[in-house]
């Protein structure tokens, strides 16, 4: 195998070329930090390559698997971490915003603890959205380190808030790479990137560390390949922790091999697949053929409330508490996108009222829709309804009513986790992409769903053509 494939190795099998001597932790990251370096800026997918962690903790990896100290799956590979996430040793993070270019912390985020407990090696910090989109970005040139390009089609966005880590995934410039979803910056980045991504449950992962922007609805979950990759990351960062007194009690142990002895009950919703996108509710339909061999699949609506306006009341009444300094020190001229700059003083405006009855009617929601899915392993609707958007439009132009899907605000408004799986290509080569939503802490059921689905195919296993 030559260097140019190591990057579209599956997670496991690269840990076992690493274990078995035919990979070395340091040619790795040596390949990807030269990746990083070469292409990141074609993708405007890279911030900060962290070259000199990155050699010392794959020497590290190198000397404790020689010496037959296993860390665990994930021990000597590559990754990269949303710009978001902390990092000590005087390694910048920016939070995609101009002004903070050289902020930086004392200790890492706990996500990157995790992982470099976990023997993984940080290879970049990676570009994204401007305070992770929480200023209502409506162009994708919200960012200083430029638009996230997409590796399908470099003319494309690849998606927001987590641009830079879908990029640099779908590029092949690391294996795997961590990003944050407070409503569809995981879903989106890896369906307009060809990707598997993984929104964990709510308080799943610790976010000790990490950019607040919406206490209540901010979660971090890995952008990978396939389903198998992100049960192995998800397991090495989840779990308790009292520096976030959100996180869930107990470990997650990913058991790839563990399947119901009954058939899988997936609920579809009725017009979620509507698109003038023929593709898109055609793949969706071929993949829903594939689960029908494992799984019941059944019709049904959720019922009707205003989930768009409840979760967004909720989201930018909280981004008005942790950026309203914005607007007061008048480092909001400084937000790239220009419609954006006005966006501090009116989260400031967010009635106190409106925001409490938000948090009122989410807690009914979460009693009824617990209700809802009860009879359902998972929901199944695409993720996206088009393919990833030109980067010279607005958002608002090219997804008209379109843009939303009410899953999207569910899932995010009631912290369920859902798993997005590639299921083909659309209008100008885009991928397109389907996701399974689950109940909180049905993560394990919605992996096994995505793995059936990418063993009855390849689409997660394709690449960009011009990658190299």
């Amino acid at each position: 195998m030559s260097a140019a494939d190591w990057s579209w190795l599956p997670l496991h099998e690269m840990g076992r070329r690493l274990r078995a001597g035919e990979l070395s932790p340091v040619a790795l990251a040596e390949h990807c930090l030269e990746r990083l370096e070469r292409l990141g800026s074609r993708y405007n997918a890279v911030v900060t390559v962290t070259r000199e962690r990155a050699l010392a903790e794959a020497r590290r990896a190198e000397a404790e698997l020689r010496a037959g100290r296993d860390r665990g799956p994930l021990h000597g590979i590559p990754y990269g971490a949303k710009d978001l996430l902390a990092t000590g040793g005087g390694i910048p993070t920016t939070w995609g915003f101009a002004p903070l270019r050289e902020q930086r912390f004392d200790a890492d985020a706990a996500v990157i603890e995790r992982l470099e407990a976990a023997g993984a090696v940080l290879v970049a910090k990676l570009a994204m959205v401007e305070l992770a989109g929480g200023m209502r970005y409506d162009q994708p040139n919200a960012s200083f380190t430029g638009p996230g390009i997409n590796p399908w089609n470099r003319a494309a966005w690849s998606g927001g808030s987590s641009s830079g880590s879908a990029s640099a995934v779908a590029a092949g410039l690391v294996p795997f790479a961590i990003g944050t979803e407070t409503h569809g910056s995981i879903t989106g980045p890896t369906a307009m990137c060809g990707l598997t991504g993984l929104r964990p449950s709510f308080g799943r992962v610790s976010r000790r560390g990490a950019m607040a922007l919406s206490w209540t609805l901010d979660k971090i979950g890995p952008l990978c390949h396939g389903a198998d990759d992100c049960g192995l990351v998800l397991e090495a960062i989840a779990g308790p922790d009292p520096g976030d007194p959100a996180t869930l009690p107990g470990a997650f142990r990913y058991a790839p091999e563990a399947q119901p002895d009954r058939r899988w009950k997936l609920c579809v919703l009725p017009g979620e697949d509507d698109s003038d996108q023929p593709a898109v509710p055609a793949n969706f339909r071929a993949a829903l053929e594939v689960l029908q061999t494992a799984a019941e699949i059944e019709e049904r609506a959720l019922p009707e409330h205003p989930y768009h306006e409840i979760v967004m009341t909720i989201l930018f009444a909280e981004a008005g508490s942790a950026f309203g300094y914005l607007a007061e020190t008048g480092e909001a001229a400084q937000l790239t996108a220009p419609e954006t700059r006005t966006t501090p003083h009116a989260l400031a405006s967010i009635p106190a009222a409106a925001y409490v009855t938000a948090l009122r009617l989410r807690q009914r929601l979460h009693r009824e829709l617990t209700d809802w899915l009860a009879p359902y392993d998972a929901v199944v609707t695409p993720t996206l309804k088009k393919v990833a958007p030109p980067l010279d439009t607005t958002f608002s132009a090219y997804f008209g009513a379109h843009r939303r899907l009410v899953i999207t605000g569910v899932g995010n408004l009631l912290g369920w986790p859902c798993v997005t799986v590639p299921t083909g290509f659309g209008e100008r080569g885009l991928p397109t992409s389907l996701q399974f939503v689950g109940r909180p802490g049905s993560e394990a059921t919605l992996l096994a769903l995505a793995r059936h689905y990418q063993q009855q195919t390849d689409w997660h296993t394709r690449h960009p053509p011009e990658t190299q």
